[in-house]
Protein backbone atom coordinates (compact mmCIF):
# COMPACT_ATOMS: atom_id res chain seq x y z
CA UNK A 1 0.00 0.00 0.00
CA UNK A 2 1.40 3.50 -0.40
CA UNK A 3 1.62 5.98 2.02
CA UNK A 4 1.96 9.74 1.09
CA UNK A 5 3.78 12.54 2.72
CA UNK A 6 1.92 16.24 2.84
CA UNK A 7 5.13 17.67 0.09
CA UNK A 8 3.86 15.02 -2.16
CA UNK A 9 6.35 12.30 -2.25
CA UNK A 10 4.97 8.47 -1.98
CA UNK A 11 6.43 5.37 -1.06
CA UNK A 12 5.25 1.42 -1.32
CA UNK A 13 7.22 -0.64 1.23
CA UNK A 14 8.25 -4.08 0.20
CA UNK A 15 9.92 -5.81 3.53
CA UNK A 16 13.00 -3.35 4.56
CA UNK A 17 12.88 -1.69 0.94
CA UNK A 18 11.10 1.24 0.02
CA UNK A 19 10.20 2.72 -3.25
CA UNK A 20 9.69 6.70 -3.54
CA UNK A 21 8.94 8.70 -6.02
CA UNK A 22 6.61 11.79 -6.55
CA UNK A 23 2.80 11.31 -6.98
CA UNK A 24 0.63 12.49 -9.47
CA UNK A 25 -0.68 15.86 -8.29
CA UNK A 26 3.18 17.14 -7.66
CA UNK A 27 4.24 15.70 -11.54
CA UNK A 28 0.76 17.42 -12.88
CA UNK A 29 1.81 20.97 -10.67
CA UNK A 30 5.40 20.77 -11.95
CA UNK A 31 5.06 20.42 -15.69
CA UNK A 32 7.41 18.82 -18.03
CA UNK A 33 9.79 17.17 -16.14
CA UNK A 34 13.33 17.64 -17.58
CA UNK A 35 16.11 16.25 -15.87
CA UNK A 36 16.14 14.53 -12.19
CA UNK A 37 19.13 14.63 -10.41
CA UNK A 38 19.22 11.49 -8.30
CA UNK A 39 21.31 10.46 -5.76
CA UNK A 40 24.14 7.89 -5.65
CA UNK A 41 23.39 4.85 -4.03
CA UNK A 42 24.56 4.47 -0.62
CA UNK A 43 23.82 7.80 0.02
CA UNK A 44 21.88 8.09 3.58
CA UNK A 45 19.22 9.47 4.00
CA UNK A 46 16.87 11.12 7.18
CA UNK A 47 13.42 11.57 6.97
CA UNK A 48 12.41 14.91 5.49
CA UNK A 49 16.31 15.39 3.90
CA UNK A 50 16.43 16.29 0.17
CA UNK A 51 17.07 13.09 -1.90
CA UNK A 52 16.94 14.31 -5.29
CA UNK A 53 15.79 17.59 -7.65
CA UNK A 54 13.91 17.53 -10.18
CA UNK A 55 13.64 20.13 -13.22
CA UNK A 56 10.74 20.85 -15.16
CA UNK A 57 10.15 23.45 -17.62
CA UNK A 58 8.12 25.70 -14.88
CA UNK A 59 10.84 25.13 -11.82
CA UNK A 60 12.91 23.30 -10.19
CA UNK A 61 11.67 20.80 -6.83
CA UNK A 62 12.86 19.27 -4.26
CA UNK A 63 12.02 15.95 -3.09
CA UNK A 64 12.17 15.09 0.35
CA UNK A 65 12.92 11.64 1.77
CA UNK A 66 9.65 10.01 3.32
CA UNK A 67 11.61 7.82 5.37
CA UNK A 68 15.34 7.28 7.12
CA UNK A 69 17.56 5.28 4.87
CA UNK A 70 20.26 4.16 2.83
CA UNK A 71 19.74 4.34 -1.01
CA UNK A 72 20.09 1.15 -2.51
CA UNK A 73 19.06 1.91 -6.03
CA UNK A 74 18.18 4.92 -8.36
CA UNK A 75 16.05 4.68 -11.19
CA UNK A 76 18.05 5.05 -14.31
CA UNK A 77 15.73 5.27 -16.74
CA UNK A 78 15.25 8.50 -15.66
CA UNK A 79 18.68 9.95 -17.12
CA UNK A 80 18.00 9.29 -20.50
CA UNK A 81 13.72 9.19 -20.01
CA UNK A 82 13.35 11.98 -17.12
CA UNK A 83 9.61 12.49 -18.62
CA UNK A 84 8.66 8.86 -17.28
CA UNK A 85 7.75 10.76 -13.83
CA UNK A 86 5.30 12.60 -15.93
CA UNK A 87 4.24 9.84 -18.06
CA UNK A 88 3.79 7.16 -14.49
CA UNK A 89 4.66 9.06 -11.65
CA UNK A 90 3.54 6.33 -8.86
CA UNK A 91 4.56 3.39 -11.16
CA UNK A 92 7.75 3.58 -14.06
CA UNK A 93 8.74 6.77 -12.73
CA UNK A 94 9.77 5.95 -9.43
CA UNK A 95 12.67 7.65 -8.12
CA UNK A 96 14.70 5.89 -5.64
CA UNK A 97 14.46 2.75 -3.72
CA UNK A 98 15.88 3.00 0.14
CA UNK A 99 16.42 0.70 2.69
CA UNK A 100 14.44 1.53 5.62
CA UNK A 101 16.15 1.88 8.93
CA UNK A 102 13.16 2.82 11.12
CA UNK A 103 9.33 1.58 10.08
CA UNK A 104 7.69 3.30 12.76
CA UNK A 105 8.17 6.34 11.05
CA UNK A 106 5.57 5.10 8.17
CA UNK A 107 2.93 6.19 10.58
CA UNK A 108 3.19 9.31 9.91
CA UNK A 109 2.23 9.61 6.43
CA UNK A 110 -1.36 9.51 4.65
CA UNK A 111 -2.86 6.59 2.87
CA UNK A 112 -4.54 7.22 -0.65
CA UNK A 113 -7.63 8.42 0.51
CA UNK A 114 -6.47 10.89 3.49
CA UNK A 115 -3.72 11.94 0.67
CA UNK A 116 -6.92 13.21 -1.86
CA UNK A 117 -8.28 14.89 0.61
CA UNK A 118 -5.16 17.26 1.59
CA UNK A 119 -4.66 18.00 -1.86
CA UNK A 120 -8.21 19.17 -2.56
CA UNK A 121 -8.04 21.26 1.12
CA UNK A 122 -5.00 22.99 -0.58
CA UNK A 123 -7.27 24.17 -3.52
Amino acid sequence: MKKYTKSHEWVEVNGKIAVVGISNHAQEELGDVVYVDLPESGKEVKKGDVLCTIESVKAAADVYSPVSGKVVEVNEELEGKPELVNESPEEAGWLVKLEIQDESELSDLMDGEEYERFCESEG
